[in-house]
C-alpha cells in the first residue's frame, strides 16, 4: 500500500433481499476494486441490512467506490466514515494446537487479551476474541509459535460514535430525529 493509499471504512444501508450482495460484489469486481473486509448483518430497521466494507485505495478511488455504490438501486445510503470518531470491532476464532505442555501458556495469553476459550479438544483449543484489528493481530502473533491450525475473522463492523453535543447520529453521520 503506497503513502497515498490507506484503508477506508465504508458503511451502507441496503435493502435486505436476495441478490443485493451479489450486485454489490459484482460492482467491485467489474471496476477492479478490492474489498479487504466485508461484514453484513440485519440493521435496526426491518427489511434493511448494514454493510461495512474496508477498501484500500487513495481518496479518488474511494470516492468512486462510494459514488458507484450510491447508484445501485438497493443501496439506500452509503458513506466513507474513515477519519471520523468510530467504534470498530472484529471477531476472530483461532484454533491453536494445545499440548499438555502449552495449555497453561495459551490460557495465560488468552486471559491477557480478555479473550475466551470457547472449545477445548484433546489436541487443540479454540479462542474467541473481539476487538480492533491490531489487538487480534497481536493475539495471533503470540499464539502462532504454539501452532495456529485455523483462523476465521468476521471483518470489521463500525459505526460513528455518539456526539458530545447531545445530537444523535446514525452510522453515516445523519442526525436521528428524536
Amino acid at each position: 500500500m503506497s503513502d497515498k493509499e490507506q484503508k477506508h471504512t465504508i458503511v451502507a444501508l441496503v435493502a435486505d433481499k436476495p441478490g443485493v450482495l451479489t450486485r454489490i460484489a459484482s460492482m467491485f469486481r467489474r471496476r477492479g476494486y478490492n474489498i479487504a473486509s466485508l461484514a453484513v448483518g440485519q440493521s435496526e430497521q426491518p427489511g434493511f441490512s448494514r454493510m461495512t466494507f474496508v477498501v484500500e485505495g487513495d481518496e479518488d478511488t474511494v470516492n468512486q467506490v462510494t459514488k458507484q455504490l450510491d447508484k445501485l438501486i438497493d443501496v439506500i445510503r452509503v458513506s466513507d466514515i474513515t477519519g471520523r470518531e468510530t467504534v470498530a470491532r472484529e471477531l476472530a476464532l483461532i484454533k491453536v494446537l494445545a499440548t499438555p505442555a502449552t495449555r497453561g501458556e495459551i490460557i495465560q495469553i488468552v486471559n491477557l487479551f480478555r479473550a475466551s476459550i470457547v472449545d477445548v479438544g484433546t489436541q487443540s483449543m479454540v479462542v474467541e476474541i473481539t476487538g480492533e484489528e491490531d489487538k487480534i493481530n497481536a493475539l495471533y502473533n503470540l499464539l502462532e509459535p504454539c501452532g495456529v491450525i485455523e483462523m476465521l475473522r468476521t471483518g470489521v463492523v463500525a459505526m460513528v460514535r455518539g456526539q458530545a453535543n447531545g445530537q444523535v447520529t446514525d452510522d453515516v453521520g445523519m442526525a436521528v430525529i428524536q
